[in-house]
């Protein structure tokens, strides 16, 4: 398409559902004389995947939010809203159409998270013969070249080594060039399970009642998205920055000093515990991780949180999240094809409604669509495990993830999912496969002591499907595995096995993944609302 002759804006400023940030690299030198803001919902970043309710109503109705804080900042803004007259219904097309109607000399937006869209709006602006000013997104302590620096000569890339870099380069938890406390990581003092009387009277997470905005938008998507998976009865989750701040300062308070000891800790009914609820926020750039960070270690260094608590909370954001992005970016677009295991098997469509007899799934699918929510022991061992044991081919999984949950943004859901739940990467994340027997749960939880299967059989009628799905993965990749180091003992114990007790094995398993097992009755049948629309 033919450049305009003349330009009515000197920049349209592109900023996406997920860079809701006023001091955003794309708004440096902005001139309210001059630019102008634009932003649009659209239908297709619903229907991509088959987004859950809970997810898309945090989304828009935070970006009207965030809109209210443009106008009162002076700055001129062109919104469309999903349901305006003309609405394109997707990114390109919506800011094509724009593009007509503003005439803006030039493009400018902060790096944009996701592969898909970058290249979607790269391609507007070269079809309509316009400059695209991509800056660099200041939200992370690691850039995307930082990471490739960091990334370049080395045969693996663990997570522990890049953020001990950090932890030196930014000064967090340092005494000159010695960690904080004599060591980088205090797993050991973490992770333990609640007692049989429960996690007993925990602070409560920080809600926020739906205001006018966003009981309109709730009310939108009630009707346009009627027939997609998830509740919005008790959303309640913060879509300001004065709410994102707000819930960063009691989880600081309130929850922090526990976090660590209880982080890997499930109870049924129970969805929230210790855990900070944040991700959202930070994922919708309301928080900068360097706030939470700064929080965090000053809530150490004035003796309000054990450093174990800590270190862990600080490990998740400046660690983990800034290392999933950096290998999102050195292994995309390929990444998203990566299926190291050749699993095939289709998702089980009792993850989009819940209807599971087994106990621990029940309850995390359950949560899962009511709140949008899990923790990331759930996501990781629960539901994750499953699918991963299973053998369910990963961009179904993938497809799973990033509907329902309200923090899902490819660059970070993605590498989570597919290489470190699913290890379909063959190693770039993790450097095994994260499998365990039905106890792992038992260990960590009650559940099952309400359920109908056994963690410590693995086949006949009440093995649990994890024990008995973690043996029959073991025997399908016993070869592959056995090369694996860190899974030759796990794998020496197949051999311990008869023929008979695999066979038996094999046959539970099958009977599995047939359907027959695991589901409730008039849930086994895969369903084309469960596997067409988004894999």
């Amino acid at each position: 398409m033919p450049r305009l002759s003349v330009a009515e804006l000197r920049d349209l400023l592109v900023v996406l559902g997920d860079q809701l940030d006023l001091d955003a690299a794309a708004f440096d030198g902005f001139d309210a004389d001059l630019d102008a803001v634009w932003m649009a919902e659209v239908a297709d970043e619903s229907t991509q995947v088959w987004s859950s309710k809970p997810r898309t109503v945090l989304f828009l109705a935070a970006m009207r939010h965030f809109a209210l804080g443009l106008h009162a900042a002076g700055r001129p803004l062109h919104y469309t809203r999903l349901d305006a007259a003309g609405n394109a219904g997707s990114l390109h097309a919506q800011l094509r159409a724009d593009i007509l109607r503003l005439r803006p000399a030039r493009l400018v937006m902060t790096a944009p998270g996701d592969w898909r869209v970058l290249q979607t709006i790269k391609a507007v602006a070269e079809a309509n013969g316009l400059p695209l000013d991509i800056r660099e997104d200041r939200h992370f302590f690691c850039s995307v070249r930082e990471f490739a620096a960091h990334a370049e000569g080395r045969k693996s890339l663990r997570m522990e080594y890049f953020y001990r870099e950090q932890r030196k380069r930014h000064s967090v938890l340092m005494i000159g060039d010695e960690p904080v406390g004599g060591q980088w990581n205090f797993d050991a003092d973490n992770r333990e399970a609640f007692g049989a009387a429960g996690p007993g009277d925990v602070p409560p997470r920080t809600t926020f009642a739906p205001d006018a905005v966003t009981r309109e938008v709730i009310a939108l998507v009630n009707t346009r998205f009627a027939a997609h998976p998830g509740r919005l009865d008790s959303f309640a989750w913060p879509l300001t920055r004065a709410q994102a701040l707000q819930s960063m300062h009691v989880f600081i308070k309130e929850r922090l000093p526990l976090f660590g000891r209880y982080q890997d800790a499930m109870w049924p009914g129970d969805p929230w515990l210790y855990h900070a609820h944040l991700s959202a926020a930070l994922n919708l750039k309301l928080l900068n991780p360097r706030e939470v960070v700064a929080a965090a270690e000053a809530a150490h260094r004035d003796g309000h949180a054990p450093l174990a608590s800590v270190e862990g909370f600080i490990r998740q954001i400046l660690g983990w999240r800034e290392y999933v992005r950096g290998v999102y970016w050195m292994q995309m677009p390929a990444y998203l094809e990566r299926n190291a295991l050749d699993a095939q098997a289709d998702l089980p469509a009792w993850y989009w409604t819940g209807a599971t007899d087994m106990a621990c799934l029940r309850d995390a699918l359950a949560q899962t669509l009511t709140h949008g929510y899990a923790n990331h022991i759930q996501r990781l061992m629960v539901t994750g495990l499953y699918a991963l044991m299973l053998g369910v081919n990963p961009k179904q999984v993938h497809a799973w993830y990033l509907a329902v949950y309200v923090d899902a943004v490819e660059w970070v859901e993605l590498p989570n999912t597919l290489g470190m739940s699913q290890y379909a990467d063959g190693g770039v994340m993790g450097s095994k496969p994260y499998i365990a027997t039905g106890k792992y749960i038992q260990r960590m939880s009650p559940h099952c002591k309400g359920c109908r299967y056994d963690p410590a059989q693995r086949s006949g009628d009440k093995a649990c499907p994890f024990t008995t799905l973690y043996w029959d993965f073991l025997m399908r990749h016993e070869a592959a595995l056995a090369r694996n180091p860190r899974m030759a003992l796990q794998v020496k114990n197949v051999a311990r096995l008869t023929d008979g007790q695999k066979q038996m094995v094999s046959e539970r398993a099958a009977a599995i993944r047939r359907g027959e097992v695991g589901a409730e009755a008039g849930a086994a049948v895969q369903s084309s609302v469960g596997l067409g629309r988004h894999a």
